[in-house]
């Protein structure tokens, strides 16, 4: 018999292509699930590395569904905000934002 399927609220997506990689995307993965486990999330909140997601230019990547919210450029501390204030909802309705998030797309 199978474990049941438990679809997750919220989903965070990091690329893991060579350049997001390169420039940290495989240690974001890490700290996103350090801390979601340590916060209890773990079950409610999935973590999924991708490939290549041609935003090369601004690596490293993340994009949280289902709100569609894509950050580019993401360091630790901007992972650490991105925890808080979408993931945590902490400042979700505040009018401090995140500066990066939802970029045009550029060419590659």
């Amino acid at each position: 018999m199978s474990k049941a399927f438990n679809t997750p609220q919220q989903v965070i997506y990091i690329c893991t292509g060579s350049k997001c990689k390169k420039k940290g995307g495989k240690e974001l993965s890490k700290f996103f699930r350090s801390h979601l486990k340590d916060t209890g999330l773990k079950g409610n909140i999935e973590i999924i590395k991708t490939d290549c997601t041609d935003r090369c230019k601004l690596a490293p990547n993340v994009t949280l569904q289902p709100e569609n919210t894509w950050f580019h450029q993401v360091s630790e501390q901007m992972a650490h905000q991105i925890l808080q204030q979408h993931i945590l909802g902490k400042g979700r309705n505040n009018s401090e934002a995140i500066p990066n998030e939802n970029p045009s797309d550029p060419e590659d």
